[in-house]
């Protein structure tokens, strides 16, 4: 198989009579691409942010009917925009209880499966402690460095210009990732069950460095649901395929 990494040079070209067929398509941008007359039999598209735009299909934009069905598999994922203390309260609520099934569920031979390169479960709760680490640590509470040492970094940090030297390279156990993932839990728990309308609303810096955008406390609180809902989807998507 051959791979494109880090190119432009498919942009605004034009494929005609072309065969994509078991083609893999991975963090890249196919934003405004337009398809006629194709076979789309077995595509399977995945995009964290698909909530944020359209996708149209025969005409009809089918990001509201993906949401709604979302909504329909994981009960409280409809308030991951909740406005309100007690909105983002019960979102936090729901998920957690959520999560605690999927990690119960899963039998400890599994923990470290993956599934054609995505994480494995044990590195998603890695990931979900630096996501609080850089969104309630950082991004709502100012601290300079709050990353755990355990924490799985993104796709790209690097070349971001973010010091993953921090981050220890020999993995932590299971049960290392499992207390450090309920201390996270409990301080986005404990923050949530003091959180005023008028807390939400202050500016806060993102804590990726990201100068045109200037979140609150709340769009930071909106982020960790959403990393929280999203990769939930993404492990028990995997791991039903290797049970």
């Amino acid at each position: 198989m051959t791979t494109y990494s880090s190119t432009k040079e498919f942009e605004g070209a034009a494929f005609v009579q072309a065969s994509f067929k078991g083609a893999t398509v991975r963090f890249s941008d196919v934003s405004g691409v337009t398809m006629r007359g194709v076979d789309v039999d077995g595509l399977d598209i995945d995009s964290h942010d698909l909530f944020f735009g359209s996708l149209f299909v025969n005409g009809v934009d089918v990001v509201p009917l993906v949401e709604a069905e979302l909504n329909r598999q994981f009960p409280g994922r409809e308030l991951q925009r909740a406005q309100t203390p007690e909105g983002l309260r019960e979102c936090w609520s729901a998920v957690q209880s959520a999560w605690r099934t999927t990690v119960a569920g899963t039998r400890p031979d599994l923990v470290d499966a993956h599934v054609e390169g995505e994480w494995s479960l044990a590195q998603t709760l890695r990931h979900l402690i630096l996501a609080t680490d850089a969104w309630l640590g950082r991004g709502i509470l100012g601290t300079q460095q709050p990353f755990h040492e355990i924490g799985q970094i993104f796709t790209g940090a690097a070349e971001m210009g973010f010091d993953t030297s921090i981050f220890r390279v020999e993995p932590p156990t299971y049960e290392e990732i499992l207390a450090v993932r309920a201390e996270r839990q409990q301080q986005v728990t404990d923050f949530l069950a003091a959180v005023t309308p008028e807390l939400l609303a202050e500016g806060r810096q993102d804590p990726w460095g990201d100068a045109h955008w200037r979140p609150s406390v709340g769009d930071c609180v909106r982020v960790i649901l959403e990393e929280e809902w999203a990769h939930l989807r993404y492990t028990r998507r995997d791991l039903a395929l290797v049970r």
